[in-house]
């Protein structure tokens, strides 16, 4: 199969049968074989009414429906599942990305040699505001923190290699992250296109403040689970060793100050309470690395390798 094409979506019903005679046009005029996978995430309108009748009409049409809102990362992950194309595609459900975008991104994967490629959204149509400059303050910070130097890591429209999607497990909000979840599995080729955005022709917008914080939150939830999450002690031991040294250098200090300089009790002194803080914080942080530790060893997944290919080898 050329294309596994995923939308996630949210009460979209208005949307999705415009949207599924565009991409089934653009699919006959390149003549690609494919499958559209609409993952409904909790809608409460009749999106899955829709995507019943849509099957029906045409059988390259695929539906997951979600017995409650999860969010995009989980619609995304089902849909990551379940896809077949050589090369799969997301897509919002809501008009604003065009679908006649497909053939080129197709085309910078296979023939660049392009793990993800991204789109970029140059000229927006979102409120200033609310959306347009969190967004350039977000992608900003996840370009410094990943390496990654893409301008718009939230777009939705995205073309992937299929080992990259069956490599990687989107969960919490992480689906603004999977370039970077690509990155720590071994995947570096990353590609972008400018994309055209379209005003919304539909409902109203899911984007709100909470998931702006939620982002950073995110973004350093990711970061830290990428580097320590096979050796937690490398964090927390190095940590609590330093805490623990510092408050012990403190309580040394002291004991000898009050038996040979100064005979005021140690009880006395601010610093004596700092410093029993901060052998018990270093004590603390040490015993969260062993928990980490044990926790790490005894994973189903401490022995997950991503084998890019085999030779001589059956499989």
């Amino acid at each position: 199969m050329d294309l596994s094409i995923i939308v996630p979506l949210l009460d979209e019903e208005e949307s999705l049968p415009e949207l599924e005679a565009w991409i089934v046009r653009v699919m006959q005029q390149n003549n690609y074989s494919y499958e559209i996978i609409m993952v409904d995430d909790g809608s409460s309108d009749n999106s899955w009414k829709v995507i019943n009748g849509l099957r029906e009409k045409n059988p390259n049409i695929k539906g997951i429906k979600f017995q409650r809102n999860y969010g995009k990362s989980a619609a995304l992950n089902e849909g990551f599942k379940a896809a077949k194309g050589v090369v799969v595609i997301t897509m919002d459900a809501d008009l604003q990305d065009s679908p006649d975008e497909i053939p080129e991104l197709r085309r910078m994967v296979l023939e660049n040699g392009f793990d993800i490629v991204s789109g970029w959204k140059k000229k927006r149509y979102d409120n200033t505001f609310s959306k347009n400059i969190p967004s350039k303050l977000f992608n900003a910070a996840t370009r410094r923190v990943s390496g990654i130097y893409l301008h718009d890591f939230n777009c939705g429209l995205k073309a992937y290699k299929k080992n990259v999607v069956k490599s990687i497990e989107v969960y919490g909000e992480m689906h603004r992250y999977i370039p970077l979840l690509a990155k720590w599995v071994g995947f570096k080729k990353f590609g972008e296109k400018i994309v055209e955005h379209r005003p919304r022709k539909y409902g109203v917008t899911k984007f709100g403040w909470n998931r702006f914080v939620n982002g950073f939150l995110d973004l350093a939830s990711i970061v830290f689970v990428g580097k320590f999450r096979k050796n937690p002690m490398h964090f927390f031991g190095l940590w609590g060793t330093f805490a623990f040294l510092f408050g012990l250098g403190v309580f040394i200090f002291l004991t000898i100050s009050k038996y040979f300089f100064d005979k005021t009790g140690m009880t006395q002194r601010p610093m004596f309470f700092f410093a029993i803080l901060a052998m018990i914080i270093g004590s603390q942080l040490f015993l969260a690395g062993f928990i980490g530790e044990l926790i790490s060893r005894n994973s189903s997944e401490r022995n997950n390798y991503f084998i890019e290919d085999k030779i001589g080898l059956t499989t």
